[in-house]
């Protein structure tokens, strides 16, 4: 007898007895009259498979069916129904029966029905502990302790499950944006494929579109014989991450647009048109909806690669993540540097979590690596991390330097708000230091005119 465990649910007794006595030998067979009991029994003994009549008294096969995958996603189900009723039968499969039988019943028939579902199971276990161990592999530890970071990584596991929905992650430099790539790509359908990376702002504006799309024999000068195949290429079946994509140039926009409009591009220099399968990850810390009002990058484009947005949070906004995340720092160091180091005194515990990281992540990680490296006790201390006075302060006036932003306070913040009360600030600070003159404030903050009109019109009242 196997372990698999499978309930007939029929109102028949015939029906049930006569499906038992011929599975009780190979299968563990629980049968219920009725979809209630079933669906109560399953919270405590799971089956693998449910054979369920359409036809049931009191909740119908199509509503129970509806209730087991609310409760019980992908769980396989296979319809009995007594007579061919191809709309009823439909609107099961919609719903997500794996297949269906029809009364008066065959058993070869329904065990070959049984036999195949209960493969397609074994297959997705092998799937699913594949992609595990791929994920195991794959993906550096990604500490989420803190709500708001969970909250994203359920979100992350969702979005994966579609093999090529494109995806703009945004956050601050830092966030860990390729982490959260990767962990897309390693839970999609696609975690076979290639999990590639290009960073759009370190590769030269005139090389970026061969890199991205590769190019023919003699496309340029300086071009290689053979020619070259793209990164988009090279990531077929798998997923391609741009990450400071709002660095691509208009040329670069415009066919990468097109390939995700189309799934076609072509080569630098070339006249062939290449199809590819190829899903597109990307990420930007800026503010792509002041580059659109600039002119700076295309709207449509922005459209395309966000269908689903996916934004990573501040370390500063996951404060509940700082220590666990410094810890695990802690002992990637102590393996790497060969230290005794085991922690942190409480002084430099309450530093971290006080601290302003604009790097966040990132910065987090660099200040543990020079802890370890200068500590020389089995606790880091603040001065092992340079965290006992304000950045770029002397020690002298640490103790009564003010601490740059108020506190969060026990009720938590708006941050989303915050930004946006400080950039009406200083528009307004701006603008009276410049008596009024757009341009003149406009060079104040550093900012073009254009851009300025922009943010004082998304924030300020319009200007006559």
């Amino acid at each position: 007898m196997t372990d698999y465990r499978i309930y007939v649910i029929d109102d028949e007794t015939v029906i049930r007895e006569s499906i038992a006595m011929a599975l009780a030998d190979v299968y563990r067979i629980e049968t219920f009259d009725a979809a209630e009991p079933a669906i109560s029994a399953m919270e405590t003994k799971p089956p693998d498979l449910v054979l369920l009549d359409i036809g049931l008294p009191g909740m119908d096969g199509i509503q129970a069916l509806e209730e087991m995958q609310r409760r019980h996603p992908g769980l396989l189900t296979v319809m009995i129904t007594a007579f061919e009723d191809l709309d009823t039968v439909i609107a099961a499969m919609r719903r997500g029966a794996y297949d269906y039988v029809v009364k008066p019943l065959r058993m070869d028939g329904l065990e070959a029905t049984i036999r195949n579902a209960l493969e397609t199971i074994r297959l997705r276990k092998e799937v699913r502990s594949l992609q595990q161990q791929v994920l195991k592999d794959n993906i550096p530890c990604f500490i989420a302790h803190s709500d708001v970071i969970q909250d994203v990584m359920v979100f992350v596991g969702q979005v994966a499950q579609s093999p090529d929905t494109p995806v703009l992650i945004q956050g601050e430099t830092g966030t860990g944006k390729e982490l959260i790539a990767s962990a897309i790509h390693y839970q999609s359908p696609n975690f076979q494929g290639p999990f590639l990376t290009i960073n759009c702002a370190a590769i030269p504006t005139d090389l970026v579109e061969s890199e991205l799309f590769g190019y023919e024999k003699g496309a340029y000068s300086g071009a290689g014989a053979a020619g070259k195949r793209g990164l988009l290429e090279a990531a077929g079946g798998g997923t391609l991450f741009l990450d400071e994509v709002g660095d691509l140039s208009p040329n670069a926009q415009a066919k990468l647009l097109r390939f995700l409009e189309q799934g076609e591009f072509y080569r630098v220099g070339g006249t062939r048109k290449q199809i590819i399968e190829t899903r597109v990850i990307s990420a930007t810390n800026k503010d792509l909806d002041l580059m659109i009002a600039d002119g700076r990058f295309r709207k449509d484009l922005y459209f395309r690669l966000g269908v689903v947005k996916v934004k990573i949070p501040a370390l500063n906004a996951r404060t509940a993540d700082i220590l666990p995340l410094a810890r695990h720092f802690l002992m990637e160091f102590a393996d790497k540097f060969g230290k005794p180091v085991t922690g942190f005194t409480p002084a430099a515990e309450k530093a971290l979590v006080a601290h302003r990281w604009t790097g966040n992540v990132r910065e987090l990680k660099n200040v543990i690596e020079r802890g370890m490296l200068v500590g020389s006790q089995p606790l880091l201390t603040p001065e092992d991390l340079e965290l006992d006075r304000p950045a770029g302060k002397p020690a002298a006036d640490a103790a009564d330097a003010p601490a740059p932003f108020a506190p969060i306070p026990p009720e938590g913040m708006d941050l989303t708000a915050l930004e946006k009360a400080m950039e009406r600030f200083y528009l307004e600070a701006a603008l009276k230091m410049a008596g009024g003159n757009e341009s003149r404030a406009a060079r104040l903050l550093h900012l073009n005119h254009h851009t300025f009109r922009y943010r004082r019109k998304k924030y300020l009242a319009a200007p006559p």
